[in-house]
Formats: C-alpha cells, sequence, structure tokens
C-alpha cells in the first residue's frame, strides 16, 4: 500500500455535486477523480516548464 497524504478540500455544493456526476461516468470515486485531474494538470504544467522535482521528508 502506498503512503497517501491527507487533504483536506473545501469547495461549493454545485462543485461537489458536478464532481460526483464526472466521476460516476468514469467509474472512479470523487477522490481518484480529482487525483486524475490533478495528475493530467502536472503532466501539462510539467511540459512547459519542465520536470518538477519532489522532495523526500
Amino acid at each position: 500500500m502506498k503512503d497517501y497524504a491527507r487533504f483536506t478540500f473545501r469547495t461549493s455544493k454545485e462543485l461537489l455535486f458536478k464532481m460526483q456526476y464526472i466521476s460516476t461516468y468514469h467509474g472512479r470515486t470523487k477522490n481518484k477523480e480529482i487525483e486524475q485531474i490533478l495528475k493530467k494538470h502536472i503532466k501539462e504544467f510539467e511540459n512547459i516548464y519542465g520536470e518538477i522535482k519532489a522532495e523526500e521528508k
């Protein structure tokens, strides 16, 4: 099992409802849907600005 970090996310009820709709459409949990969106966004950023080196703590 991976060592996952916890992160609290606050958003509007409307955005949460829409995220639930999209995640259900893709057969994922809301958490996994957000994770996929973040991965895509980071990849797009790194394609433009270069790789971000993660620091182990």
